[in-house]
């Protein structure tokens, strides 16, 4: 196992996000059960929390990804106000679900890559009676993942590629890390855009 491989914990991106994030966004990443969930703060927990599933680091990649492209009021809400249908999706149902999660797996596949891991598509209906064209879709995440690349990422998804970059491929520490990443969010302006 290489160096970059036994420093993919939990504990580490975990750090990075609370690091980057939690005092400037009151929000922190929180290993969950079995389903994903963005809960916003609330009288019991003062802070927003992006719950990742079964304790994959990919959950929580993805469920960041989903959070950096939130604007201020979706952030606002449960699950930013969005409807989650299950596995098991008709073809309407999974052609709407593929539209949204084409911007969060772009850029879940830039911050896959900032971690120095494989990125790997998903439609996300292994039950579904349909047939999905998993190239195309790979094709769009891909065509989205180019054009972030080249437009410039959302300020807080810019900030957390950052501290990742530094603390998986240039070997920082994680203070110094996480000092890059805030050190991004004050540079720039908040901007989102999916």
């Amino acid at each position: 196992m290489s160096d970059t491989q036994d420093r993919w914990t939990l504990e580490d991106i975990t750090a990075l996000f609370d690091g980057v994030f939690a005092e400037r966004y009151q929000t922190r990443l929180i290993r969950g059960g079995d389903e994903p969930l963005y809960r916003p703060a609330n009288a019991e927990t003062p802070y927003h929390q992006v719950i990742f599933a079964r304790g994959y680091y990919a959950s929580a990649l993805h469920e960041i990804s989903h959070w950096c492209i939130a604007g201020e009021q979706r952030r606002q809400q449960e699950d930013y106000g969005y409807w989650y249908c299950p596995d098991g999706r008709n073809a309407k149902q999974q052609k709407a679900f593929e539209q949204a999660e084409i911007a969060p797996q772009a850029l879940e596949s830039i911050l896959t890559h900032a971690c120095g891991r494989e990125f790997h598509v998903s439609v996300d209906n292994l039950g579904g009676e349909v047939e999905v064209d998993f190239s195309a879709f790979a094709a769009q995440v891909e065509a989205r993942a180019q054009r972030y690349l080249e437009e410039g990422l959302p300020t807080r998804a810019n900030a957390f590629c950052i501290a990742l970059r530094g603390f998986y491929h240039q070997q920082k520490t994680l203070a110094a890390a996480v000092a890059e990443g805030r050190m991004c969010l004050d540079q720039r302006d908040e901007t989102t855009f999916a």
